[in-house]
């Protein structure tokens, strides 16, 4: 439900909208990097759920800011169609992995969590409000 929520509100907007800054401010983000930075989450989870399946999953610190940025910059510059077909794909590959792995561990789960619905609920409420005021913003222009 959180995913669908999540691509409808990316859905109700005009192309112009989802690349335009102001999603998050600081770094400055748009809707589309928004959705670069879920799909990359997804990926990233997909690898690490395939190691736990194959027992080579390795149990080190995660610096989350250090992969944030990461992420951001090998998406950055992909057009919004590249981001969004990549997000859900990786979604898809994520989920795959997810039931293939036969013995959930801690790890497991915080991959599976971390990327998907509890990543997804972390940014609703933000997206919720920008597309509202981006829809403001659009009827006023009328």
């Amino acid at each position: 439900a959180r995913w669908q929520e999540f691509t409808a509100l990316c859905r109700s907007l005009t192309p112009e909208e989802r690349t335009l800054p102001g999603y998050y401010s600081d770094p400055a983000w748009s809707v589309k990097d928004l959705v670069a930075h879920i799909g990359t989450w997804l990926a990233e989870a997909q690898i690490q759920l395939e190691r736990v399946t194959a027992g080579t999953y390795e149990e080190l610190p995660i610096d989350v800011d250090a992969l944030n940025a990461k992420f951001l910059d090998a998406m950055r510059g992909q057009p919004w169609p590249v981001v969004w077909v990549q997000a859900h794909a990786a979604r898809n590959w994520m989920l795959r992995a997810w039931f293939g792995v036969r013995t959930t561990t801690d790890a497991a789960n915080w991959w599976a969590s971390k990327s998907g619905a509890d990543h997804y609920e972390e940014h609703l409420p933000r997206l919720r409000d920008w597309v509202a005021e981006l829809a403001a913003a659009r009827r006023q222009h009328r």
